[in-house]
């Protein structure tokens, strides 16, 4: 029901994002998702790519701080108004979104959301008989 997100964080210095990028290149590893968000001196750089497992050891090999975590990913028809109709399940018991990104896939909409409750969220999902995203 989650999948594996890669926090990397990263100095706010030119060339530091493309050392990453780089890295995930030389291995073949495909980047899915991707968003930044910063602070003055250091961007966390969250991630989906389709091998979470080796890009964290690979790039704490290269001395690059990563972390793991699941979050979970809603499939949801690419139409207006399917994010909030999705995001008011969660709202309406009072689960709090920490962050979220979005992308498309395959003519789907995909929602990426780590939240305060995992237990609750999980329970809203099947409940409200959401559809996830699974990478395999």
């Amino acid at each position: 029901m989650t999948i594996k997100q890669i926090s990397i964080f990263i100095e706010n210095k030119s060339g530091t994002l493309l050392k990453v990028l780089n890295v995930l290149k030389e291995a073949n590893i495909q980047i899915i998702a991707s968003t930044i968000s910063d602070t003055v001196e250091y961007g966390i750089y969250r991630i989906i790519c389709d091998n979470p497992t080796k890009a964290i050891s690979l790039l704490k090999e290269r001395g690059i701080s990563a972390i793991s975590n699941d979050v979970f990913a809603i499939e949801l028809d690419d139409t207006p108004g399917q994010a909030a109709a999705a995001i008011q399940y969660f709202a309406s018991a009072d689960i709090n979104i920490s962050y979220m990104y979005s992308f498309l896939v395959a003519g789907k909409g995909i929602l990426i959301l780590r939240t305060s409750d995992t237990e609750k969220t999980q329970e809203i999902i099947a409940l409200k008989k959401l559809k996830t995203y699974d990478l395999a």
